[in-house]
């Protein structure tokens, strides 16, 4: 059996608060022996749950690096019953170069799960978080936003899973997140994903996408962070109230929530983001890039509900996602089965 290269500096297993690198061997022509170093922080205080959490899973988004950043600065020992390991920038390569793919083997991350201990480097990441971090974690919480391609609104979300008493457990853990919009989901490209590996292992999971456009906001990030300590109220990790404030409940339910561009050219948006829709109704025209006098293409909601995501430069391309919508859940409760 290959065993992963990817070394801890610090332990999981002691008490106390430890900041550290996961370090994997990586030689390349500016260092023959180098590595590339993805900081870690364990804070750990006796016997309880463990909850991973994760930001930078792509490299443009910013609201998971900020919130774990200020956890791993403020939270301590004392605070908390059990262990918290956090790694706010996931793909430490992309983070370094702003990129959503790895700029050393252009592979997406989020796409590599469960990864190989042989493979590339982004591959032996995807396979130590498989193998070692994720079995250890009783909850995991890995932050999204847009990137630079896409803005949110600012949602967490649970996906439907054939488990109904995890998809339970999960449900809870997203409410209890407490952000502007709580979602159910049906991912429609899960193969590769953090997201299905975590969930194959019979874990709570949180996900968010927090905003977009390749930044974070003031608002974006108190959200995040808000987000990450009651997430650890609610696994029974850190002592406290959970902040709550009033939050709008959402379906994505099929494909037909997402709409693509079929030609290139200029966005011109019809629809802000959180503004209803209906059936039929125009989201956008795509204009040509290249000369004047020629009719847009006009992109028409294949269903009703209001606007949680929209293509984020002005200039599209041939299936580029344009835009999401999303539908309100009746009765205030997000579906359990």
């Amino acid at each position: 059996m290959i065993e992963n290269p990817i070394a801890p500096t610090i332990p999981y297993d002691e008490d106390g608060k430890h900041h550290g690198f996961l370090r994997l061997p990586h030689s390349r022509n500016e260092s023959a022996w180098g590595a590339i170093m993805i900081p870690i922080t364990v804070i750990r205080n006796g016997d309880g749950p463990t909850a991973l959490l994760t930001g930078a899973n792509h490299g443009d988004e910013y609201e998971g690096p900020i919130a774990l950043q200020v956890l791993a600065h403020e939270l301590e020992p004392r605070q908390i019953r059990g262990r918290v390991i956090i790694v706010p920038y996931m793909n430490y390569p992309a983070f370094r170069a702003a990129t959503r793919v790895s700029p050393i083997d252009m592979v997406n991350l989020n796409r590599a799960f469960p990864g190989a201990p042989d493979g590339t480097a982004t591959m032996k990441i995807a396979d130590y978080f498989t193998e070692t971090l994720v079995p250890m974690a009783d909850i995991v919480l890995d932050y999204h936003s847009g990137g630079k391609t896409l803005d949110f609104l600012p949602f967490a979300c649970a996906h439907y899973l054939d488990s109904v008493s995890q998809q339970a457990a999960c449900v809870a853990a997203v409410e209890a997140f407490n952000a502007p919009f709580t979602l159910m989901l049906r991912e429609i490209d899960n193969i590769g994903m953090y997201d299905t590996t975590v969930e194959s292992q019979g874990k709570v999971f949180v996900t968010t996408e927090l905003g977009g456009g390749g930044t974070a906001t003031a608002a974006s990030a108190r959200i995040a962070r808000r987000g990450a300590r009651n997430v650890l109220i609610h696994a029974g990790i850190l002592e406290g109230e959970i902040e709550r404030e009033p939050s709008v409940l959402l379906d994505m339910p099929g494909d037909d929530c997402y709409h693509f561009a079929t030609v290139e050219g200029l966005v011109e948006p019809l629809v802000d983001l959180g503004e209803p829709v209906m059936a039929g109704a125009p989201l956008a025209r795509i204009w040509s890039p290249d000369r004047t006098g020629l009719m847009p293409l006009e992109i028409r909601a294949q269903r009703s509900g209001v606007l949680a995501a929209r293509h984020f430069p002005g200039l599209i391309q041939t299936g580029d996602c344009l835009a999401v919508v999303a539908t309100a859940i009746e009765g205030g409760e997000l579906p359990i089965s």
